[in-house]
């Protein structure tokens, strides 16, 4: 089974949470903000997640980065999407959401990879199976030869 691995580009997710921490003004826990500290919080844990794997040398499953992947995608969205309504009242500077914006787009492609990944596996074992359910070898061996029916090639009779 092939087995896929997040790029060296997993270190750079994270970038674009650094320059907000850094920024964040000390009321902002009080003021309703605390929603962007919660999600910059499982943002950077899952990035560390893979991170970890990465540096582990632990090879991640199709199944694995598509998941992971689409949870950091969807902490990205949310994120994005709560500073931007609330920019002003919480005074997140736009370089933040444009690195965040910019941040999601390289994790939505490695998404897409994986779960692209997902679905070739599922195919091929599908047709694996089709194959195996109709007798015929999966690597199109003897049997699709003699055979004559299914579009093999049929063996000449007689004396050659």
């Amino acid at each position: 089974m092939r087995r896929w691995m997040a790029s060296g580009a997993i270190a750079m997710l994270g970038l674009a949470v650094a320059p907000f921490l850094a920024a964040a003004p000390a009321n902002a826990q009080a003021s309703g903000c605390e929603q962007l500290q919660k999600l910059i919080t499982e943002r950077q844990s899952i990035v560390s997640r893979l991170a970890a794997a990465q540096k582990a040398k632990k090879k991640m499953t199709p199944q694995d980065a598509c998941s992971t992947f689409g949870r950091l995608s969807n902490n990205g969205d949310a994120a994005i999407k709560f500073a931007s309504a609330n920019q002003d009242w919480c005074q997140i500077p736009a370089s933040f959401i444009e690195g965040m914006q910019a941040d999601n787009k390289k994790v939505a492609g490695f998404r897409t990879q994986a779960c692209n990944a997902v679905k070739q596996q599922a195919a091929m074992q599908r047709r694996a199976q089709q194959q195996q359910a109709r007798g015929g070898s999966p690597f199109g061996g003897a049997d699709s030869i003699t055979s004559g029916a299914g579009g093999g090639m049929r063996v000449p009779q007689g004396a050659l």
